[in-house]
This record gives C-alpha cells, structure tokens and sequence, in this order.
C-alpha cells in the first residue's frame, strides 16, 4: 500500500458519520475567526447589539460584506426591520466587551460602551478596529441561523491587533518571524 493510500484510509476512519453535533462545533472551532459586535437600532429606536464571529467579505464590486444570526436570538426581529447594521471589528483588547455582547444576561450592553452614530444612526463602538455600516440587501434563512448580506455604505478602519477567537477561547495572532 503506497503511503498517500495509507494517509487517505487513516482519514476516512476519523469521519463523523452520523455527524455528532458537538463534535462538528469542535472541529468548526479549528478555524479561527475575528470577532465582531454587530449593531442595529430597533423600530422604537433602542440600539441593540450582539457579539458575532461569522462575519465575512462577500463582494468588492460591490462591495457587500455577509453575516449569520441564530434564528433564536432575541435580537432577531430588530436586524430584520431595520433598513441598516454596522459591523464592529473588535480589536484584542477588547475581549471583555466581546464577552458582555454575547451575554443574554447583561441588559444593558450599550451602558458599557457609549456608542457613536453614523449619519443612519448606526451604533457604532468605540475602539473597534473597523467599523462598516451597510445597507441589508438580503435576509434569508439559512438552517437554524439567518443570512444577512449587507452593502458596504461606509467604513472606518485603523491599525491594531485583531480580537482573534479559536478553540473555543480569546487569543492572540502571533508576528509571523522570518
């Protein structure tokens, strides 16, 4: 048996199937991701906000950026009656925050950070490295979680270390020495 026969057996034996849920949220969780507080305003005007690591790049032309909400959240129904959202790119000191954003026990998340507003009124948090305010252009269901494809109307964006999330845990990207 050559060895790229032996290497292909050896892997098909690890193959979850069935798959095992948490298991597959295990081996997800090899990827590592930025992290991201996504923000909106809700029909009475109350800024709502929620940690996110499943923000992406679609489109530069045009520019169009995606994201996914768990069909439970809360949050649900203010990202899909507002006309807007912001993405906010969490820089690595900014983990606390990331944390009380994902926390459905903190009431307040906003009495945290004050926001500022873009001119659509986004909330948008202070200290993030980028922050991209985008019109939804499409909200659709995707299994248990939500896709929202939003068109970038503007961004902000400055130098700094990345909230980085692997593992299930906050790290740190390390400088690549050559």
């Amino acid at each position: 048996m050559n060895a790229t026969a032996e290497i292909s057996a050896e892997c098909a034996s690890q193959w979850q199937t069935p798959l095992d849920i948490r298991a597959l949220r295990h081996a997800l969780g090899s990827y590592p991701t930025g992290v991201a507080i996504v923000t909106s305003r809700a029909a009475c005007g109350r800024p709502v906000g929620l940690t996110i690591n499943s923000f992406a790049s679609l489109s530069l032309d045009p520019p169009l950026v995606l994201w996914s909400l768990s069909s439970r959240s809360p949050s649900m129904a203010a990202f899909c009656d507002s006309r807007y959202f912001c993405i906010n790119v969490l820089a690595s000191n900014q983990d606390g925050l990331a944390r009380a954003f994902a926390n459905p026990d903190v009431a307040d998340k906003f009495a945290l950070v004050p926001p500022y507003s873009s001119p659509e009124r986004m909330p948008l948090i202070p200290g993030s490295l980028s922050s991209f305010v985008c019109a939804t252009e499409l909200a659709q269901e995707a299994g248990d979680h939500k896709l929202f494809v939003g068109r970038v109307l503007r961004y902000y964006s400055e130098a700094g270390e990345p909230a980085v999330y692997h593992r299930g845990r906050f790290t740190k990207l390390q400088e690549l020495r050559i």
